[in-house]
């Protein structure tokens, strides 16, 4: 496996210009906007100044892409397996959720699926242990622990819009 190259350019009033050259000689490129989106840009192969790609990413269209990029053997939320079969994962809540401004017991998550909500990420804080008296907001990354079954069931019920 070769040397991967790669260039960083600064753009005055934009962001940064990452540039790569793939090994079968593509370029790609992503812009950096100071805002947090992201343009991602391909090459064409006969003329390597010609675009033959542009997309525009938000900042959480471009880390989703950046988890799928990175090489997992399980799910890039999942935070770890016991021998007992028990996940621990994150399930985040969308801002449209149908949870945003109700009580975490009007899920009745354990009663449904059995799975324990052990803390609720919100901004920088870390909640532990939210009781049934927790008021859940749009944009809350619930920190989940139950069998793989009931986590997935839990993703579901949280999913909802």
């Amino acid at each position: 496996m070769g040397t991967v190259r790669t260039s960083r350019t600064p753009l005055p009033g934009i962001g940064v210009r990452y540039d790569l050259t793939t090994r079968e000689h593509r370029r790609l490129s992503v812009v950096a906007h100071r805002d947090g989106a992201r343009t991602l840009s391909a090459y064409r192969e006969d003329d390597p100044d010609a675009c033959a790609l542009s997309v525009q990413l938000t900042g959480g269209e471009a880390e989703a892409i950046a988890r799928t990029l990175m090489p997992t053997h399980q799910s890039p939320s999942l935070l770890s397996t016991t021998e007992l079969g028990l996940v621990a994962e994150r399930i985040s809540l969308s801002s449209v959720s149908h949870w945003n401004g109700r009580l975490l017991g009007d899920t009745r998550m354990r009663t449904e699926t059995g799975v324990s909500i052990v803390a609720v990420l919100r901004r920088a804080d870390a909640i532990p242990s939210p009781g049934p008296g927790f008021r859940l907001a749009g944009g809350d990354t619930l920190i989940v622990i139950g069998t793989r079954e009931g986590v997935d069931a839990a993703a579901e019920i949280l999913g909802r819009e």
